[in-house]
């Protein structure tokens, strides 16, 4: 597999460069890129996702395209300002991304594209599929805009995935590094009544998902469309606190108050409080096989390494 990858300086990205062969990455900020996964990369060349296509000769003999590049939406209270970062870093990046597809003269076979689960807003005790409907709120269409813009490499004959991404786990960052402090100083604790599903996924399998996507062209039945990356075993809140909490031996007993979390984080705390109980069809389906379907392995594996 002949790679090209966006995002990949952030917290997924250098975990798929790692089974990825010298692929070619594009970066805002090549030079920061370099320091921090220089190694994992045959090059690094800059392309501003806002700004239009990226170069057309970086797609010179790449069959798969990796694209993970979007603002965070945990970065910040959501002002107007920042909504329109969220959404523009995602659907008019990936708008750019395939006008750099179809003005190339070699175009990828794959492309597969991050989404996320935010397609489906909060959604109470419905098991979600990637067949269910998506939410009306802020983020559910910010992805499903996203999707569609990705989807459009269909019409260049590109096969595509939509990867709906859930709470990535791992060390050294990303949704766990931030709620490690409070739990390390015992002031962890539930959100709210607990009971809300969440959706979450280890970060090696993560990738290992993504190179499951894109190797699939050789099956039978070859992935195309929406995956929904999460763990098989989902588990609500509440567990989600008592596990961590065993794990860091420290007490979790206080609930965390949506008025709190919505004075410090504003509309974003929707996001925190959102239930969704998010299957995993599709991989399942497609013989992917979870090295991590349980969140309590996973926990022991990120904390304990």
């Amino acid at each position: 597999m002949r790679a090209l990858v966006t995002g990949a300086s952030g917290f997924v990205g250098p975990r798929l460069l790692r089974l990825l062969d010298r692929p070619v990455v594009l970066s805002r900020e090549p030079d920061r890129a370099r320091a921090k996964i220089g190694h994992l990369a045959d090059r690094i060349v800059r392309w501003d996702p806002l700004q239009g296509p990226p170069p057309t000769e970086v797609f010179a003999g790449i069959d798969t395209v990796f694209h993970l590049a979007g603002e965070s939406v945990a970065q910040g209270r959501w002002t107007v300002a920042q909504k329109a970062k969220i959404r523009d870093s995602r659907v008019l990046g990936t708008r750019h991304l395939v006008r750099g597809m179809a003005q190339a003269a070699d175009r990828p076979a794959v492309l597969v594209s991050a989404s996320a689960v935010g397609y489906y807003g909060t959604r109470g005790e419905e098991e979600l599929t990637e067949s269910s409907p998506p939410s009306s709120d802020f983020l559910g269409k910010i992805c499903v805009e996203w999707e569609e813009e990705a989807m459009a490499a269909e019409r260049l004959g590109v096969r595509v995935v939509t990867a709906r991404t859930g709470i990535v786990l791992g060390s050294g960052g990303g949704a766990l590094g931030k709620m490690l402090t409070p739990f390390k100083l015992g002031c962890g604790g539930p959100l709210g009544s607990g009971r809300q599903w969440m959706p979450w996924i280890h970060v090696a399998d993560l990738a290992r998902l993504y190179m499951h996507a894109a190797a699939s062209q050789s099956s039978s039945l070859p992935i195309s469309g929406p995956i929904n990356s999460v763990a098989p075993v989902a588990v609500r809140n509440s567990e989600f606190t008592q596990l961590l909490a065993r794990q860091l031996h420290r007490p979790a007993f206080l609930p965390v108050p949506y008025l709190g979390l919505r004075l410090v984080f504003g509309e974003f705390a929707q996001v925190l409080f959102a239930s969704q109980h998010v299957i995993p069809k599709v991989a399942l389906d497609s013989g992917f096989v979870f090295q991590f379907p349980e969140l309590a392995a996973a926990l022991r594996d990120i904390l304990t390494t």
